[in-house]
């Protein structure tokens, strides 16, 4: 361990260890497998390929969208919970536990069928034409419905984060005639976020996965064109080890972009 700790210091020599993360070749091996398929057998693979592409382009765009909502609100929610303000403290309290208690494939299915009727029936009570019309977007709604489960979750990740620096940061922050959101924007957040990179990482792969549940709401996602393929042409084997194989691949390329953002951040800090 002394060894490897001296060695890192010799410039040059960290960036070699470290280039090639050795577990690229299970992403290799899979991306090998699913390519295969598709040239010894074209018909059905290649074809179930072609015809998901589409829905790999939606479930990639809704997972970041969702994720990118995830973090903003999540911020926020945990602001809320280490607020001294007894209302934002109960409120997001409130959120936090109700949005963990439900599942998400329920509040999927809220968001897209209740919400709307919500809307509607605000409309046509304060008479107001925008809402009495309103038609959810399914895209919106599942974006909506992926970020408000997360964001609860990922309020817990942020707060551990900020309670885990030490109080003293806080203090000297203050000392130096800093606001307390200032200590907050350039002290504290900035060292709580490195300690919670890997959850986040976690979270984030998690939602890749959950983004499935989209199907039901009407998004064309990967998971909803592998039904409709499965049920034009009845060959549900091939079809959903192709869907289990692209998704494979697709959280396997996550987690190496995780891992690699983890220890780039651990390698500035030395």
């Amino acid at each position: 361990m002394q060894l490897r700790k001296q060695l890192n210091r010799v410039p040059g020599y960290e960036v070699a260890n470290h280039r090639i993360d050795r577990w690229w070749w299970l992403v290799l091996a899979v991306v090998g497998i699913v390519t295969a398929l598709a040239c010894i057998q074209p018909d059905p693979y290649w074809r179930i390929i072609r015809f998901v592409a589409d829905g790999i382009v939606v479930t990639v765009g809704v997972t970041i969208s969702a994720f990118l909502l995830t973090l903003v609100v999540g911020l926020f929610a945990a602001l809320g919970r280490l607020s001294k303000n007894n209302l934002f403290r109960t409120i997001t309290t409130i959120y936090v536990e109700v949005a963990r208690g439900i599942p998400l494939l329920v509040q999927l299915l809220f968001w897209y069928f209740a919400f709307p009727s919500i809307i509607h029936s605000i409309g046509r009570l304060i008479h107001f034409e925008p809402f009495e019309n309103y038609l959810a977007n399914a895209y919106l709604m599942a974006i909506l419905g992926l970020a408000f489960c997360y964001a609860a979750y990922m309020s817990e990740i942020y707060r551990a984060g900020i309670q885990s620096i030490p109080k003293g940061q806080n203090e000297a922050a203050r000392s130096l005639g800093m606001s307390k959101s200032q200590a907050m924007r350039y002290i504290i957040l900035p060292q709580a976020i490195k300690t919670i990179l890997p959850p986040v990482g976690n979270e984030f792969i998690s939602l890749l996965k959950d983004s499935s549940l989209v199907s039901v709401v009407a998004v064309a996602d990967m998971t909803r064109r592998g039904r409709e393929f499965m049920a034009a042409y009845f060959i549900p084997v091939e079809t959903w080890m192709m869907i289990a194989l692209l998704y494979l691949v697709m959280t396997l390329i996550a987690t190496r972009v995780v891992s690699w953002i983890e220890r780039k951040t651990q390698t500035e800090e030395r």
